[in-house]
C-alpha cells in the first residue's frame, strides 16, 4: 500500500473508497466492560449495536443504531434526532468515531467469528514463551544515534579524566625532585 502525505489525496482515496475498504473507518472504542471481556479495544459498529455518543451536542445519549450509512460515513441512532421547521423529526447522522459501543450485537456469526480471532490473538501473546521472545528481541535491537553518541561522550569524559590524572602525578613528581 501506497502512504499517501497530501491532504487532497487521503480526501480522495476516503471518499473514493470501495464499501469493501469504508468498513474499517467505521470502527469506535468499545467500553471498559467489552474491552475486559472481549479483549480488544474497537470493532465496526454495526445496525443493532447500542452505542454511547461521547462527543458533541448530544453527549451522554444512548441508543441502538437504526441504520449505518456506508456513502457519507455517518450512523443513525434511535432517539437522535432534530426537528423540522415544519415540526417532523428526522435523525441526525453521526460519525462512528463519536460514539462508543455499549453493548454488541451478536447476531451475525462472522462477527462472532472476528472477536473468537482477536481473543486467540490476545490470549497466545500472553503465554509466558511468547513474552519471553518478545523481550528477547527487544534486547537485540540495535542502539538508537542518541545511545551511541551518549556512549562516545562517556569514553571522552573518562579519557579526559585519565589525562588529568597523569598530569597531576606528574606534576607532584616534579615538584617532589
Amino acid at each position: 500500500m501506497v502512504v499517501v502525505t497530501k491532504p487532497g489525496a487521503q480526501r480522495k482515496r476516503l471518499f473514493q473508497a470501495p464499501l469493501s475498504q469504508r468498513y474499517k473507518h467505521f470502527s469506535a472504542p468499545l467500553s471498559a466492560e467489552l474491552k475486559k471481556s472481549r479483549s480488544t479495544n474497537s470493532l465496526p459498529v454495526r445496525a443493532g449495536d447500542t452505542v454511547k455518543v461521547v462527543r458533541g451536542e448530544r453527549k451522554g445519549i444512548e441508543g441502538k443504531v437504526s441504520k449505518v450509512d456506508r456513502k457519507k460515513y455517518r450512523i443513525s441512532i434511535e432517539g437522535v434526532t432534530r426537528d423540522k421547521v415544519d415540526g417532523t423529526a428526522i435523525p441526525v447522522l453521526i460519525h462512528p468515531s463519536k460514539v462508543m459501543i455499549i453493548n454488541l450485537n451478536l447476531d451475525d456469526k462472522w462477527r462472532r467469528k472476528i472477536l473468537d480471532r482477536k481473543q486467540k490473538k490476545v490470549e497466545a501473546t500472553q503465554k509466558p514463551g511468547v513474552q519471553e521472545k518478545a523481550k528477547k528481541k527487544e534486547a537485540k535491537k540495535p542502539r538508537t544515534r542518541k545511545k551511541v553518541v551518549e556512549k562516545k561522550e562517556e569514553q571522552e569524559k573518562k579519557a579526559r579524566r585519565k589525562t588529568t590524572k597523569k598530569i597531576k602525578a606528574e606534576k607532584n613528581e616534579t615538584a617532589g625532585e
